[in-house]
């Protein structure tokens, strides 16, 4: 008996941890992407000389969670992802400074970087509320801020926009 109930709690905390584990990384934004953190994203950002993508959301908001199936499902963003360092940061791990709050704290919040790690208060959502600029709800409005940070920021597809 004593080693069955070892067996059944071994196996419940091995499907337990796979479950944990199983969207760690994306956060619910989607593990095909090549998540980074916010600190490895700004080193490789410089390295690569490439834009960086800062997605700031937090597990209790429900705008997020809304965004999140959409962002995770658009093969448009995974696309259009190779020409960033993509970094999603959420609760305590948000960037402290103003320049992440270009025009409030509210969240979900996307900023664009520069490869010095430069937030790009130019780079907004165009289809989105003009009181909240960083805001996205949908995946044609990042797709098309993303489209508009390679042509500003440079990127492999700039030819293509």
């Amino acid at each position: 008996m004593e080693l069955y109930s070892t067996l059944l709690i071994g196996t419940f905390l091995v499907v337990l941890g796979g479950a944990l584990a199983q969207d760690t990384k994306g956060r619910g934004l989607g593990e095909q992407y090549d998540w980074v953190t916010f600190e490895d994203g700004l080193k490789l950002a410089k390295e690569n000389n490439k834009p960086m993508m800062l997605v700031i959301h937090k597990t209790w908001c429900g705008a997020c969670k809304a965004l999140k199936p959409k962002f995770a499902a658009s093969e448009e963003i995974l696309k259009l992802s190779s020409d960033f360092v993509m970094v999603n940061v959420e609760d305590d791990e948000e960037p402290e400074g103003s320049q992440f709050q270009p025009d409030g704290g509210y969240i979900p919040r996307i900023l664009f970087l520069n490869s010095d790690g430069v937030v790009q208060p130019d780079l907004i959502n165009t289809l989105g509320n003009p009181q909240y600029k960083y805001f996205y709800s949908n995946a044609l409005m990042v797709t098309e801020a993303m489209k508009s940070a390679v042509k500003a920021l440079g990127g492999s597809r700039n030819d293509e926009l």
